[in-house]
């Protein structure tokens, strides 16, 4: 027990896609030492791109349950197709992409003709980055739902790694307010937001505060590529006052951000001044998260 009180756990999340999010996170995890990675991003896992991973286990996710009618046993009643609210059945037979694994459909056949196996939904990974730190991420496979689950079962194989040393666990999250957010933030010390000053940013990243704001976890702001719309990083700026949230740093818009990511590289590790703003970022948040627990 004491192992796990002895680590802080920061998220790093963003309203929308696009942001920088998994750049900073990876940033982060480039600058901090005795941490454990987590990419809980499984719709679209990329983490792993730039942190290069040495996988040690590999590992399947069996997430749900799909329908599907055995044509032998079925007598063409219709009734499955009748009660299926996801149109995920035509002509007896099941899409399995469409189907949301409800299993109504098994319990209305009255020819008892509708297996409701477990199903292969995913994939999830373990291994080191270059300092010896765990790192675990996990794939969706497409069309695939229960992408919270996912997330929950791959932080539950970190949290089994955590030793006495272990003061950081660092999690790159899914953009938006969704299930897998939701699991991403469990037991959570703070979250860390990435957002850009466009007005799809500026939308989706009050949806995140509200979010964060019902479940109480502390949290403060980064404005990414501040500088492309002034107006509205000021609009950002006087949301974050008007709700009593840090605005952690300012990040500008560089092509060495671009640059960097065709190399394969971290910002960190390809310009000195924002490496410079990111070690400034991070000291705030040690700040912030410091003040969080003596209170």
């Amino acid at each position: 027990m004491n192992k796990i009180q002895n680590h802080s756990q920061i998220v790093v999340l963003s309203g929308k896609g696009g942001t920088g999010k998994t750049s900073f996170a990876a940033s982060l995890s480039k600058l901090i030492q005795n941490k454990i990675v987590i990419d809980c991003d499984v719709d679209a896992a990329n983490l792993y791109l730039l942190l290069k991973p040495k996988i040690a286990t590999e590992k399947e996710f069996y997430g749900g349950n799909k329908a599907e009618i055995d044509s032998n046993k079925c007598s063409g009643c219709g009734l499955c197709e009748e009660v299926c609210r996801f149109d995920a059945i035509e002509n007896f037979k099941v899409d399995l992409i469409s189907c949301e694994g409800c299993g109504f459909c098994v319990k209305v056949c009255p020819e008892q003709a509708i297996s409701f196996e477990t199903k292969k939904t995913g994939e999830f990974y373990s291994g080191e980055l270059e300092d010896s730190s765990k790192f675990f991420y996990a794939k969706l496979l497409p069309g695939e739902g229960n992408s919270g689950k996912l997330v929950s079962e791959i932080k539950k194989a970190a949290v089994e790694n955590i030793t006495e040393e272990t003061e950081w666990i660092i999690i790159d999250g899914p953009p938006g307010i969704g299930c897998p957010v939701n699991a991403s933030l469990a037991g959570t010390d703070f979250v860390v937001i990435i957002t850009e000053p466009t007005l799809s940013g500026l939308h989706d990243l009050k949806r995140l505060l509200e979010l964060l704001k019902t479940f109480k976890y502390a949290h403060g702001i980064i404005i990414n590529k501040y500088d492309l719309n002034l107006e509205i990083t000021e609009l950002i700026a006087g949301m974050a006052q008007t709700n009593n949230v840090a605005v952690l740093g300012l990040l500008p818009f560089h092509q060495d951000f671009v640059r960097s990511l065709q190399l394969g590289k971290t910002i960190v590790e390809f310009n000195i001044e924002i490496k410079e703003r990111i070690e400034k970022i991070w000291s705030g948040i040690k700040h912030q998260i410091k003040n969080n627990k003596r209170n």
